[in-house]
This record gives structure tokens, C-alpha cells and sequence, in this order.
């Protein structure tokens, strides 16, 4: 809260930290208990610069269920064999889509299945009658993935460090930037059982990582037996939409929580992909998308353009010109059959380095919807700065008069990324009293880098501890 500069996005809220400098990052945490991550945030670099940030309960408090008798941190990672800057280059290069992962990893390390890689396979310890628990992070790049342990049942009980009502399941689904916490009961037969994951892809007619990484839940009584070949379990196919769906559905906050029920901006954003045409100057080597095409992205027909000589959080807090607009579309320049055949007059957004303008403390609602426009797909949206209330989500073209009906006003999930369904749209809702520059974005990489972000600029409020802090004297610069 108020500290806005810590955010990190490149040219969002900073500018990148020059080779050979530093940066310290000083931000408070208020009122969040459980997994979070963090990681770079300039072109692919996250591709392997993160890690885990867990916030425990305050000293002499407890955990809303059982004290777990130990913890794990599981991040699952994408990994190139190749330096991942090199590859969203040529992609940006090109107009085509990058080249799909090699491999994936938990923990920094692939498993079992890949060749050459099983000698430092994670092993996640348990005993016998042992509840531990166990934090799931999905830092792939670009690719949601299922998560299952073999014969054994997952018990969730927090979500991007928020408690949820505890459901019990076999398969997670993790949109990347997602995280998730669940408690695991050594109740099985000692032996050594895979943890595993793979992807869940629901775009249509394209290439994606179709590997699978695994970790060993090890039961103590049979440590170090390696000769013990680890049970695999039963992974979703990776079009299971119908088995996503239902996980996502199923959180819902531990009681009755306040939702904000009176809308001061109701918001409705289009999300998706688009093909620009090749510019008369580029030769065809410059242009190999779908038919001479280069592959963009855009909400609500906008393509996201990043800055290059200022961040949007300077110029908005300085009232800078020439760094960025303030007109963002509230709603669809057009209205169309979202999901529908599109017409391909709409598959080529604008372009530009657009926000909206939020006044502080406004109640926001905002209709997240999927096109069909390339391909539809299932798109992890993650706003910076904020938690939100998902209140529903469902398939097709978001109707206001029937869809409104399914909202869940008393106990819905408290998340900062929501998985837009595949041809379907979600609903979220928040309180703008964070001032600063705050990105919405997808967090599939590959689609941030062709445009399918925005900024929420959010005012301040009245008084010092309703306004953002002044920057930090080692603030990264441009120039």
C-alpha cells in the first residue's frame, strides 16, 4: 500500500536497474498471509529470476486449519535450451509466435521423464499419519499446468495468499502467476509417489510444451530405497477444460466477506490476440505470422505499448506530457459476437500506451471477456497492486441481464490473478485506495510482449496515508 514504486514492471512503474546497479525494494504487506512470489519483470527475464515470498501468520497467531507438521515450496518453472531473451527476440523479430519451452521444472529441476535429468530430482519428504503443506507456484512463463501427486488427495486452503473455504481435490490447475496452498496427508501405503505437472493448453491449432516434470513424495521409512520406482499419477489431458473449470469454480472465501455492491465504474474489457499486417517496409522474413502476418495482442482493441524513456508511475506522479494517455476505452470500441466468427476487419488492434483513470476509493467492477479472434484461450489476468473479488466466470459472451444472476455477493474467492476461461469471460470487483500506476496484464509472457496489458492510474486520495509515498532516493531512471 502506498508504495507503489516497489511494484517493479518495467517502464510501468520503473525503469529497468542498469547492469552493475541496485535497487532496494521497500513496500508494506497488509493484510495477506500465505504464498506469493516475486520475479523479474523486463522482457523473459522471469524465465528464471524468481523465487518464493511466504508470508507466515503473526507471531502468536495460528493457521486457520491444523498446524501443519512440515512445509514444502514448490515453484514450477519453464526452461529453454537456449538463453530465453534470445528467443522472445527472434519471435519480436519475426511477427511469428517464440519457440514452446523444452522442458518443465519444480524447483529448478525437471524430474524423472527428460533425458539426463533425474540425478537432482526434487524429494519431498512425509511421514506416515503426517499433514504437511504443501506451496504450489506456477512461474512457467507461458503455460498454465496441471498439478496431481499420485494416490494421494489435495486438500486446498489458500490461494495467492489469501485463506479460501477448504475444498478437497486430485488435480490443481495454476495459471502462471497463480499460486496455490494445500495441505497433504501422509495416508498411503510408505512408498515413493510422483508429484507431477503438465500443461493445460486451450489454444487451438498451435505448438505448446507437451512434457511432463516431476518431484517424489518420499515416505521416510523407504528414504534413499531408489530402487523403489515412484507411481505416477493420472494427469488431466491437456485440453481438459471441463476439469479446469471446475477447480477454478470451486474457491470460495472462508465466510461472508464485504463486496463492494455499488459499482462507481462498471468496466468492460475485451481480451485476446489479433494479426497485424505487414508494413510496407519490412521485407517477409519480418513478417512470419499466419499469412505474412505479425502476431499482437490487445484489451478492448487496444495493444499495450511499454515506454521507452520514462515510467508511467513518474509521469503520472510528476504530471509529465508525451509519456502516455489517459483514455483507455472503458468499453469495446465495437460490439461484437466476442466468441463468435469475427470479422477479420477486427483482427488488427490500435496501438498505444493507454490507462484509465480511477478516482481513490471508486468501486470497480470489471467484465473480463475472451475472443476468439486467432484462437480463444484461457488467459491468466493479473492486476498489479490489488486483490479482487472474483464473483463468476462462465463460457461464452458475458449476457448482464442472465450472467449478474450467478454473481456470488457473500463468499467469493480473493485472488490476484484470475484464469479467464477459454471462450468465456470472468467478473471481478475492487476498491481503488492504492494510489499509483498499476498494470492489468496477461501473464502469459508471450502475450504481454505483443500488447495485452493497460495501466490503471488511481488518483490520490486525501491526506498522507491516502496518498502514494515519494520515490526513493536510488529510484532507477531512464537516463
Amino acid at each position: 500500500m502506498r508504495t507503489g514504486w516497489a511494484d517493479g514492471p518495467e517502464f510501468v512503474t520503473q525503469c529497468p536497474i542498469r547492469p552493475g546497479g541496485s535497487y532496494t525494494y521497500r513496500f508494506t504487506v497488509q493484510g495477506q498471509e500465505g504464498t506469493l512470489w516475486w520475479h523479474a519483470h523486463s522482457s523473459w527475464l522471469r524465465a528464471t529470476v524468481y523465487g518464493a515470498l511466504i508470508i507466515h501468520p503473526k507471531q502468536g497467531d495460528s493457521y486457520p486449519f491444523t498446524k501443519p507438521n512440515r512445509q514444502a515450496t514448490l515453484l514450477l518453472g519453464e526452461w529453454w535450451d537456449g538463453n530465453p531473451i534470445d528467443v522472445v527476440r527472434r519471435a519480436t523479430r519475426t511477427g511469428a509466435a517464440p519457440n514452446v519451452s523444452n522442458a518443465y521444472t519444480i524447483n529448478g529441476q525437471p524430474g524423472d521423464l527428460y533425458s539426463c535429468s533425474s540425478k537432482g530430482t526434487v524429494i519431498v519428504p512425509i511421514d506416515s499419519g503426517e499433514t504437511n503443506l504443501l506451496r504450489v507456484i506456477n512461474a512457467a512463463l507461458n503455460q498454465p499446468l496441471f498439478f496431481s501427486v499420485a494416490n494421494h488427495k489435495l486438500t486446498v486452503v489458500g490461494a495467492d495468499a489469501s485463506y479460501t473455504k477448504p475444498f478437497t481435490t486430485k488435480v490443481l490447475m495454476l495459471g502462471p502467476g497463480q499460486t496455490t496452498d494445500v495441505l497433504i496427508t501422509g495416508d498411503q501405503p510408505p512408498s515413493r509417489y510422483y508429484l507431477a505437472a503438465s500443461a493445460y493448453f486451450s489454444a487451438q491449432n498451435a505448438a505448446f510444451d507437451n512434457t511432463t516434470t516431476t518431484a517424489i513424495l518420499e515416505y521416510k521409512s523407504v528414504r534413499g530405497k531408489t530402487v523403489i520406482k515412484p507411481i505416477m499419477p493420472k494427469l488431466p489431458a491437456f485440453n481438459d477444460t471441463n476439469t479446469a473449470s471446475a477447480f477454478t469454480k470451486s474457491f470460495r472465501s472462508p465466510r461472508k466477506v464485504e463486496v463492494p455492491t455499488e459499482i462507481d465504474e462498471n468496466l468492460f474489457f475485451t481480451i485476446g490476440l489479433g494479426l497485424n499486417k505487414c508494413p510496407k517496409h519490412f521485407r517477409s522474413r519480418r513478417c512470419q505470422g499466419p499469412n505474412g502476418t505479425r502476431f499482437t495482442a490487445s484489451m478492448n482493441n487496444v495493444s499495450f505499448v511499454l515506454p521507452k524513456n520514462m515510467s508511467i508511475l513518474q509521469a503520472y506522479q510528476q504530471n509529465i506530457p508525451g509519456v502516455y494517455t489517459s483514455d483507455f476505452p472503458a468499453n469495446p470500441p465495437r460490439k461484437f459476437d466476442y466468441t463468435g466468427n469475427v470479422s477479420r476487419s477486427l483482427w488488427q488492434p490500435s496501438s498505444g500506451t493507454k490507462g484509465y483513470k480511477l478516482k481513490y476509493g471508486s468501486r470497480v467492477q470489471v467484465v473480463l471477456q475472451d475472443t476468439s479472434i486467432v484462437t480463444p484461450e484461457n488467459h491468466p489476468i493479473h492486476l498489479h497492486g490489488y486483490d479482487f473479488y472474483i464473483l463468476a466466470e462462465g463460457f461464452g459472451n458475458f449476457n448482464p441481464k442472465t450472467d449478474t444472476q450467478k454473481f456470488n455477493l457473500v463468499d467469493p474467492p480473493l485472488r490476484n490473478t484470475v484464469a479467464v476461461p477459454v471462450n468465456g469471460w470472468a467478473v471481478i470487483r475492487f476498491v481503488a485506495d492504492n494510489p499509483g500506476a498499476w498494470i492489468m496484464h496477461c501473464h502469459l509472457d508471450v502475450h504481454i510482449n505483443w500488447g495485452l496489458a493497460m495501466v490503471f492510474l488511481v488518483d490520490n486520495g486525501v491526506g498522507e496515508l491516502q496518498s502514494i509515498q515519494p520515490p526513493p532516493a536510488d529510484y532507477p531512471l531512464c537516463s
